[in-house]
């Protein structure tokens, strides 16, 4: 079997956000990258599949150099190999038009990725893959097991879950509880250093969306109501937070 994981190099959560040249650029001075969580729980239920079926499993990231150390901890975690295409990630039809040419030289049984990334939060990808190689995407999957040539999913809906059996290939955006996140051990770590990492130069031209970018407005104050003045506490929710 053969598996594609895309990740995606994404600020930490803890990261304090800023914006330069105006609200034009996201500054990324002193900013810690990880691997979008979402993109772990598909790395890590990739290498599962790989030690139950045997196959291999790649990494690739539509990133720039920075996004390296990102892909070495994916090859830690278990993955055989990686690819890195060189540009940066500007708009989701662009890094879809990467992935989708990629896939399409190598045959992947399953092409799985986040449900989303925790940057942008657009959560396209996968439909925008599925589309340009012509296959079934799903999302957001939440347990998937192989059986011969049969996905076997469940994935969340509107109010429930549905279980649901595909034929490979498949493109699916992934979501816990499909895997717990693994973490690198010390052969994994020294292993990384030798698996192979191609680089290659992306397909067609990516745009420039986002025009300004603004933070969340600060947090107001908080007002304390006592319990026995329920009839103000609504007042306020209704006509000043207009949330009733």
């Amino acid at each position: 079997m053969k598996i594609l994981v895309c990740i995606t190099n994404v600020p930490d959560t803890t990261a304090k956000i800023s914006f330069t040249d105006g609200d034009t650029k996201f500054n990324k001075t002193g900013v810690q990258y990880i691997c979008g969580p979402y993109d772990d729980y598909a790395l890590s239920r990739a290498v599962e599949l790989k030690e139950q079926h045997g196959g291999t499993v790649t990494v690739l990231n539509v990133g720039e150099a920075e996004s390296e150390q990102v892909i070495r901890k994916c090859l830690a975690i278990g993955a055989d190999d990686a690819i890195r295409v060189n540009t940066e990630p500007t708009d989701s039809y662009f890094v879809a038009e990467q992935i989708a040419h990629i896939a399409s030289q190598e045959n992947y049984d399953l092409i799985l990725m986040g449900r989303e990334s925790i940057d942008f939060n657009s959560g396209v990808i996968h439909g925008l893959v599925g589309e340009m190689l012509g296959i079934p995407s799903l999302s957001p999957v939440m347990k998937l097991e192989i059986d011969g040539g049969v996905a076997k999913m469940t994935r969340e809906i509107e109010g429930g879950k549905e279980d649901i059996e595909a034929s490979l290939p498949l493109v699916l955006g992934c979501q816990e509880p499909i895997a717990e996140w693994k973490i690198p051990n010390m052969r994994g770590i020294m292993s990384a250093r030798t698996k192979p990492l191609k680089v290659v130069e992306p397909v067609g031209v990516g745009l420039t969306i986002t025009e300004k970018y603004a933070l969340p407005a600060p947090k107001g104050a908080v007002k304390m109501i006592p319990a026995e003045e329920a009839e103000k506490l609504i007042d306020l929710l209704k006509n000043e937070a207009k949330v009733l």
